[in-house]
């Protein structure tokens, strides 16, 4: 009997899907069985009839469910759907291992293994096909910089015509990762006149290469893993204070600061919505439900401050652009479909160091350790690799300070 990965239509206002027509011919093509919940392509303009060409079933819930080895989804599913996984499957993608770890203890009772995509290691660079973080985080760069220029209610480039010269608009980035360079990026090739902003000043080089100019404050908030870390409440405030005047020169800014598991940071306070010129843009992509980068943004809502600013919750813009997510969505998965399996079965290596993270639970235990310190567990002894298996790793000294 063939190994069977299935892919969920994903609820809510969510409109990619984990899997693609490409990506299950490939798997298929690899003695994978690929069965399609009914619809799940349908919002990201996959058909059903696409995925049954590229050699996939098209089934009930229920039996994508129950049939699977391996559940792939982009969103945590509801408790309901999650009730339904049975020991000896896995499930894997964005699964909110760090703000939900109840439902990850859960899966562990119901001994289900769960793969949740923001636990992986991202400075491994051997992880870099499997990050969706990336990926994700690249579609909604470029999607909040054309949601910034068709709300502003200027040009973005400088015109000049029989009428007079306008003004190229300034856009400020604030947060220079994967999803900053592509929004300062995108916004460059419209015209405007942008810069970029991050408290790692490391980020310079990314930033100037794109042409735009690079700001940063005196506080320093480098973190692990390749995240910036959470500021203190005295270095939040004089950041705001330094940020401040940045904001005020500026027609757009887009916030992109997201700390995984954890409240976004405050970079744009009260005052600077206040102070900022009226018909300015503000797009969060960190707008949660857990909070955001602006104040006064609310997750997937425009609000509109005394100012006259526009404040744009954003916090699900890969949604948005959801046929280009799904495909780079449904390419990670498959890398880690690769790494995972081996003469068509699934076998996890928990001494890897990407799987060992990767991994939120498997029979019965929280493997992670990101997850295990959020639960306040001890670390895990991990045992050690084989010489032999550790041939092939690449030098730690090489991966070591990659984004």
């Amino acid at each position: 009997m063939s190994t069977t990965i299935s892919v969920l239509k994903e609820s809510g206002d969510e409109n990619r899907v984990a899997i693609t027509p490409d990506v299950a011919s490939r798997l298929t093509k690899s003695k994978f069985q690929v069965l399609v919940e009914k619809g799940a392509g349908a919002n990201a303009y996959f058909p059903d009839q696409a995925y049954q060409d590229a050699g996939a079933k098209v089934v009930s819930r229920a039996d994508a469910i129950s049939q699977a080895n391996l559940v792939a989804v982009v969103d945590q599913p509801d408790q309901e759907t999650l009730s339904q996984l049975k020991e000896g499957q896995m499930i894997i993608g964005l699964l909110k291992a760090l703000i939900d770890p109840k439902a990850m203890q859960q899966l562990a009772k119901q001994k289900v293994t769960a793969l949740s995509f923001e636990l992986l290691p991202r400075t491994i660079s051997r992880a870099q096909t499997m990050d969706v973080l990336s990926s994700q985080a690249s579609v909604a760069g470029y999607k909040a910089a054309l949601v910034a220029a068709d709300r502003f209610e200027r040009y973005l480039p400088m015109m000049i015509t029989a009428a007079g010269t306008a003004k190229p608009a300034k856009v400020l980035v604030l947060g220079t990762g994967v999803a900053g360079l592509q929004a300062i990026g995108t916004a460059k090739r419209l015209g405007a006149i942008v810069s970029g902003y991050d408290v790692r000043p490391a980020s310079r080089g990314e930033v100037e290469s794109l042409g735009a100019e690079f700001l940063t404050s005196s506080v320093s908030a480098v973190g692990e893993g390749g995240y910036a870390r959470q500021l203190s409440a005295d270095e939040q405030k004089q950041q705001q204070d330094e940020l401040i005047g940045f904001i005020k020169q500026n027609d757009i800014v887009i916030t992109t600061a997201q700390v995984p598991g954890k409240k976004p940071p405050l970079l744009v306070p009260e005052e600077a919505v206040k102070n900022a010129k009226p018909g300015s843009i503000f797009v969060d992509l960190a707008a949660s439900d857990l909070g955001g980068n602006v104040a006064g943004s609310k997750p997937d809502t425009t609000v509109t401050a005394d100012s006259g600013a526009q404040i744009i919750g954003a916090g699900n813009m890969a949604s948005e652009l959801a046929t280009s997510a799904s495909e780079m969505f449904a390419k990670n998965v498959q890398a880690v479909v690769n790494a995972i399996s081996k003469d068509g079965e699934f076998s996890l290596d928990l001494t890897d160091d990407v799987m060992s993270q990767l991994v939120a639970t498997d029979h019965g235990e929280i493997i992670s350790d990101r997850l295990r310190d959020t639960l306040g567990l001890p670390k895990t002894e991990k045992p050690a690799k084989d010489d032999a298996d550790s041939a092939d790793k690449p030098d730690a000294a090489a991966t070591k300070g990659e984004k």
